[in-house]
């Protein structure tokens, strides 16, 4: 929980991505893959971590075809890039329930921004199939074009010094507490998001 927000406390509000803005389901790329590879979904999940490989992808350290190489390894299938980018992007699901009419509505009173942890591919494939509930967003920090990523204080820094108001001005929203705690040691203020209804209780609170 968070301590309850007064009305124009803020000067912007910066939203997560996945889960807070569009859904997401890694089950769809383990299910794709699978149908490729000829084996059972539950196979791959219990092969997928999350690498050093998948790291430097996220801050744009390595290509898509070096981390699709290093995913080949790691699931231990044979795959083409064109098959594991195909799952890769199955992932997004769609928008959360509500967000848009939420997004409009906030837009009206405070300057809105994004701030995600993703990789080439995706930004290649979502900005396209979201433009709609992305475009409420003024600007998108993305990790693999910052070089950047959350927790990381760093990141953190640089986005707030590119909004350019006070940490403690800034409304975050996420769904991991992992940001969240990141985000509250910047200074930032912050909302652990585990449905819409938490970014609607905050806009209420924030008089939006």
């Amino acid at each position: 929980m968070y301590p309850p927000l007064a009305p124009a406390s803020a000067d912007a509000l910066l939203f997560d991505l996945g889960r807070v803005v569009l859904d997401i389901d890694f089950n769809k790329a383990l299910a794709c893959w699978a149908g490729h590879a000829g084996c059972a979904p539950a196979d791959l999940a219990a092969r997928f971590i999350r690498t050093e490989a998948y790291r430097h992808h996220e801050v744009g350290q390595i290509d898509d075809a070096a981390y699709f190489e290093s995913l080949r390894r790691s699931l231990g299938i044979e795959l083409s890039d064109a098959q594991l980018l195909q799952g890769w992007n199955a992932i997004f699901v769609g928008e959360m329930p509500g967000i848009s009419a939420l997004l409009a509505r906030a837009s009206q009173s405070l300057p809105l921004y994004a701030f995600s942890n993703t990789n080439n591919a995706h930004v290649e494939y979502f900005p396209v199939a979201y433009a709609d509930v992305l475009g409420h967003f003024r600007e998108m920090f993305l990790s693999s074009a910052i070089g950047l990523r959350k927790p990381d204080a760093a990141a953190y820094d640089h986005v707030v010094k590119a909004i350019g108001v006070p940490a403690q001005r800034i409304v975050f929203f996420d769904d991991l507490a992992e940001n969240i705690d990141g985000a509250r040691a910047a200074g930032l203020t912050a909302v652990h998001v585990t449905s819409p209804d938490d970014v609607a209780k905050a806009l209420a609170e924030l008089g939006i």
